[in-house]
């Protein structure tokens, strides 16, 4: 093999070397800043590499880059350089700025890349720990906090039983198949009927039952609030959207192309999924007065809405959630920054009454929190309808207009809590007069760039959805 055949592999290749290259700096810079700068310089130089790799397999086919692969990287790359910016102020609050979160960061985004370009079921278990052992640290690591030790050990020990599913899954598959190539797999089950294949029928269930605890679908959602909660709000952030995103890519990938002769039985599995999340994440959402756990549920919700163009099952569904994924990924990271804007060293903003009056003594910040809010719930011109609407409609257009009208249903009770933050900012008095934002230029960046594409995707959707449309086409075998 040339080097030159490395291409596709260039992203990857970046990335990993940042990662080594700050655990390196890392050990001889005192000022932790330095990390900071480089890991942000470094994300956005492997970003544009992508411009500079090209589609290819790899490896006898156990990487692909093709623009389904390449469209998810774009939203993994926004995540990482968004949470870096993030982060920064945060680390320093709470006395913990030390070099090696950027790089798990970085690892763990690695993982994600190498998720989405999976054409074996190998490539995608490496990826998939990779991913998760990185983030199993990245939410405990505020040592002195019990609540991110607590919840890093119940990531670790719920992530670790899903891998284990994943793994008797593709056992099973291995030996109804004879391979873990996914090309090699759709050949085999488009020849050979194993709709009665008992084994088969198993790995599917497990293989669906792992990939519903990534995305925190109901009922494999157990882990999401207490996590969301416990781990550091940046880390919640960056796992709010990366990882889900991420399960989400292989989920297309799996099931639309290696599983498609099985959409009947996987579907089945997908829709009781899907209605369960919606149903459970919203209502969860009404009662939770905690603003990390009501974006837990919020996030819990969501992943039900995404799923519904997974099982439309036609590349427009497809498409859908993938374009719905970047728009959550601005609206998420934006709503968090705001939360983190208000964090001071003597002030946790916790609860969800702490946004009172901040529409008024904060004008701008309570602005963009109104931005978020609204396209959380699905207001337009907000970016957040344009991504429900094409998700609805493509499920419409492949006959499950009763599962569209339950997802509407369940978006119009999540207005209540969603809304009842836009209540607390204008309509309540805040308890803490003249409270003052510390002044933060990378959170501002963050918080703007979140609400720039929040505006200019639910105004102009146009070239992001031909963006989402071009990338389903051009997915490799």
């Amino acid at each position: 093999m040339q080097i030159s055949e490395l291409r596709p592999l260039l992203p990857e290749i970046m990335v990993a070397s940042l990662g080594l290259v700050l655990l390196i700096v890392e050990a001889f810079v005192k000022r932790k800043e330095v990390v900071a700068v480089l890991a942000l310089l470094g994300a956005f130089a492997a970003f544009l590499s992508l411009k500079f790799s090209s589609f290819g397999v790899l490896f006898n086919g156990m990487f692909i880059l093709d623009g389904y692969s390449f469209f998810f990287k774009v939203i993994f790359f926004v995540n990482l350089i968004l949470s870096v910016l993030i982060s920064v102020r945060y680390l320093k609050t709470e006395d913990s700025f030390r070099g090696e979160y950027y790089c798990l960061l970085v690892f763990s985004t690695c993982g994600m890349m190498i998720m989405a370009s999976a054409g074996n079921l190998i490539t995608l278990y490496l990826g998939l720990e990779l991913m998760a052992l990185s983030t199993y640290v990245l939410a405990g690591f505020i040592r002195h906090d019990t609540k991110s030790t607590e919840a890093a050990v119940k990531y670790f020990l719920t992530g670790g039983f899903s891998t284990a599913l994943l793994l008797y899954g593709i056992s099973l598959i291995y030996g109804v198949t004879g391979s873990m190539d996914l090309k090699t797999i759709a050949v085999y089950i488009a020849g050979h009927d194993v709709t009665g294949n008992p084994m088969a029928a198993i790995a599917l269930v497990l293989i669906v039952s792992a990939f519903a605890f990534k995305i925190a679908a109901v009922p494999f959602h157990m882990w999401a609030p207490d996590v969301y909660e416990g781990a550091p709000t940046p880390v919640t952030a960056f796992m709010s959207i990366g990882p889900k995103a991420a399960g989400f890519a292989v989920l297309g990938r799996v099931f639309l192309y290696a599983f498609a002769q099985l959409s009947v039985e996987w579907s089945s599995m997908l829709i009781a999924l899907s209605i369960l999340t919606m149903c459970v994440g919203n209502v969860m959402a009404l009662v939770q007065t905690n603003i990390k756990r009501m974006l837990a549920y919020s996030s819990v919700a969501h992943a039900g809405y995404a799923l519904i163009g997974i099982i439309a099952g036609q590349p427009e569904g497809l498409s859908a959630t993938m374009n719905y994924l970047l728009i959550y990924t601005f609206m998420n990271i934006g709503a968090f920054t705001v939360v983190l804007l208000l964090n001071t060293k003597d002030f946790k903003v916790l609860q969800i009454s702490d946004f009172a009056g901040l529409g008024r003594t904060h004008p701008i910040v309570g602005g963009t929190m109104l931005i978020f809010m609204f396209s959380l719930t699905g207001i337009p011109p907000m970016a957040g309808f344009i991504g429900k609407f094409y998700v609805f409609m493509s499920a419409v257009k492949s006959g499950y207009l009763w599962l569209t009208i339950l997802a509407v249903i369940f978006s119009v009770i999540s207005a209540f809590f969603y809304l009842r933050i836009v209540m607390y900012m204008y309509m309540k008095e805040s308890e803490r007069p003249g409270t003052e934002l510390v002044h933060s230029n990378t959170l501002s960046v963050s918080l703007a760039v979140s609400a720039v594409f929040v505006l200019m995707i639910g105004v102009m959707p146009g070239r992001f959805l031909e963006f989402a449309r071009a990338a389903v086409e051009r997915i490799l075998p």
